[in-house]
C-alpha cells in the first residue's frame, strides 16, 4: 500500500527541456503538414471549380452547338414539308382534274355510240359500212383508249398522293420530335447554378436503353429528308405527265371528233346528191307516165276510130254477097274491100300489140317510180339519222379546233396549270 502511495519520478533538467523541444517539433510538424493540407485544399478547390467552370462552359457550348444543330435540321424538315405539302395540294388539284376528264369523257362515249345504234337503223342499200361508221368506231376507240390512260395516271396519281402523305407524316413527326428536343435542350441551356428547379436526380447518369447514337439520328432526318425530295420530285414529274397527258389526249380526241364531223358532213353532202338527182330521175320518170298515159289514150282512141271504117267495110262485103247472078263479081272493088279490111283488122292487131308494149312499159315505169320514191325515202330517212339525230346531238360534244375556249370536254384542258 505504501508503494501504491508513492510520489512520480522526476525528470532531470536536461529532460525536461529536450522533452520541451520535442514538443516544439511535433507542434512544428503538425502545423506545416496543416499548412501544406490547407494550401493543397485550396489548390484543389480552385482546380475543381476551374474545371467545373470549364466543363460546364463547354457543355453550355455542346448545347448551344446541338441546339443550332437540330434547330438546323428542323428548318430543313419544315422546308421538305412546306415543299411536300404544296406538291401533294398540286396533285390533288391534278387528282380532281383528271377525274373531272373521265367524266366528262362518258358523254361523248354515249354519243358516239348512240350515233352508231342510230345509224343501224339505216335502211335498204344505204345500211352501208361507210368512213362515218367507220370513224366512228374510231372515236370510241380513242375514247376508250384515252379513258384507260387517263384511269392509270389517276391510279398512279392517287398512289402518288398516298406516298406524299406517308412521307409527311414522317417528315411531321420529325419535326414535332425536334421541337420537343429543342424545347428540353434549352430549357436545359438556360439553367445555372442559380436555377430555382436544380436537384440531384438518381440514376441520371446512364445511358437510355432506347437511345440512338448521333450517326443513327443524322442517317434517320436525312433518310426523312430524302424521302420528301424523292416524293416531291416524283410528283413534280407526274405533274408534267398529266400535263402531257391532258394535251395530247385533248387534242387527240379533237382531231378525231372533226374527222367524224367532216365525214357526217362529206357523207350528208353525198346523200343529199344522191337524193337529188334521185328525184331529178322521179320527175322524168312521172313526165313519162304522163306521157304514156297519154300515149295509151290515144292508142285506144285509135283502135276505137278503127272500128267504124271495119264495120263498114263488112258491111260493104257483106251487101255486095247479095249481088245477084253474074253481078257477084270479084271485080276491083271487091279485092279493095277485101284488102281494106285486112288492113283494117292487121293495123288494129299492130295498134292493140303497141298498146300492150306501151302498157307494159306503163307498169314498168310505175314500178320504177316506186322504187324511185323508197330509194328517195330511204335517202330521206338517213338524212334524217345524220343530220338531226347525230349532228345535233354531237352539237353536245365539246369544243373542237377554232372554238374559243380550248378545252375538250369539260376539263381536258391542255394549257391548264394548276
Amino acid at each position: 500500500m505504501a508503494k501504491l502511495l508513492q510520489p512520480p519520478p522526476k525528470f532531470l533538467p536536461s529532460e525536461w527541456h529536450i522533452a520541451n523541444k520535442n514538443q516544439y517539433h511535433r507542434a512544428e510538424a503538425e502545423r506545416s503538414r496543416s499548412e501544406r493540407l490547407v494550401a493543397e485544399s485550396q489548390r484543389l478547390v480552385d482546380e475543381i471549380e476551374k474545371t467545373t467552370r470549364k466543363s460546364q462552359s463547354d457543355v453550355n457550348k455542346k448545347l448551344e452547338q446541338r441546339l443550332e444543330e437540330v434547330r438546323f435540321w428542323k428548318k430543313e424538315l419544315d422546308d421538305k414539308l412546306e415543299q411536300l405539302v404544296y406538291v401533294t395540294e398540286d396533285l390533288l388539284t391534278y387528282q380532281t382534274r383528271l377525274e373531272k376528264a373521265l367524266e366528262s369523257l362518258r358523254e361523248p362515249l354515249h354519243i358516239t355510240q348512240t350515233c352508231l345504234e342510230y345509224r343501224e337503223k339505216r335502211v335498204g342499200i344505204d345500211l352501208v359500212h361507210d368512213e362515218v361508221e367507220q370513224e366512228l368506231i374510231k372515236e370510241a376507240e380513242v375514247i376508250r383508249g384515252v379513258m384507260a390512260l387517263l384511269t392509270r395516271t389517276l391510279d398512279e396519281t392517287s398512289e402518288q398522293i398516298r406516298l406524299n402523305r406517308s412521307a409527311k407524316y414522317n417528315l411531321e413527326k420529325d419535326v414535332k420530335d425536334k421541337f420537343v428536343a429543342l424545347t428540353i435542350d434549352d430549357i436545359c441551356f438556360s439553367l445555372n447554378n442559380n436555377s430555382p428547379n436544380i436537384s440531384y436526380s438518381e440514376n441520371a447518369v446512364k445511358v437510355e436503353p432506347n437511345s440512338v447514337s448521333l450517326e443513327d439520328w443524322l442517317d434517320f432526318s436525312n433518310t426523312n429528308v430524302e424521302k420528301a425530295d424523292k416524293q416531291r420530285n416524283n410528283s413534280l414529274t407526274l405533274k408534267a405527265l398529266v400535263d402531257r397527258i391532258l394535251s395530247q389526249t385533248a387534242n387527240d380526241l379533237r382531231k378525231q371528233c372533226d374527222v367524224v364531223d367532216t365525214a357526217f358532213k362529206n357523207g350528208l353532202k353525198e346523200t343529199k346528191d344522191v337524193r337529188d338527182k334521185l328525184a331529178v330521175h322521179l320527175a322524168k320518170v312521172m313526165e313519162e307516165i304522163a306521157s304514156q298515159e297519154k300515149n295509151i289514150t290515144v292508142l285506144e282512141k285509135a283502135i276505137l276510130d278503127q272500128e267504124g271504117p271495119a264495120k263498114v267495110a263488112h258491111t260493104r262485103l257483106e251487101t255486095r254477097t247479095c249481088r245477084p247472078n253474074v253481078e257477084l263479081c270479084r271485080d276491083v272493088a271487091q279485092y279493095r274491100l277485101i284488102k281494106e279490111v285486112h288492113e283494117i283488122t292487121h293495123n288494129i292487131a299492130r295498134l292493140k300489140e303497141t298498146l300492150t308494149q306501151v302498157q307494159m312499159e306503163l307498169k314498168g315505169l310505175n314500178r320504177r317510180q316506186l322504187a324511185l320514191q323508197e330509194e328517195i325515202q330511204v335517202k330521206e330517212n338517213t338524212i334524217y339519222i345524220d343530220e338531226v339525230l347525230c349532228m345535233n346531238m354531237r352539237k353536245s360534244i365539246p369544243l373542237r379546233d377554232g372554238d374559243d375556249h380550248g378545252e375538250w370536254a369539260g376539263g381536258l384542258r391542255p394549257d391548264a396549270v394548276c
